[in-house]
């Protein structure tokens, strides 16, 4: 999924609610760290993460969601 989306900071997010109970708003974060904290606690998960016709769509943009539509429903 992190070769998919780029990095791991483009999978992580920032509106789990142990984000600023951590203090991580606080800290400068580097794409390790996104990555352990991704690997320590599930919640760190934006979601919802879809995988088709191999494009990665993370999170329920409005982008993400219109693009979806268009390539789930106009094939």
């Amino acid at each position: 999924m992190k070769e998919m989306a780029g990095s791991y900071e483009a999978l992580f997010s920032r509106r789990a609610m142990k984000f600023r109970q951590m203090g991580l708003h606080e800290q400068d974060l580097k794409d390790e760290d996104f990555k352990d904290l991704l690997l320590k606690e599930y919640t760190f998960l934006k979601r919802p993460v879809i995988i088709y016709q191999g494009e990665i769509f993370v999170g329920n943009s409005r982008k993400n969601i219109a693009t979806l539509k268009q390539l789930m429903f106009f094939e």
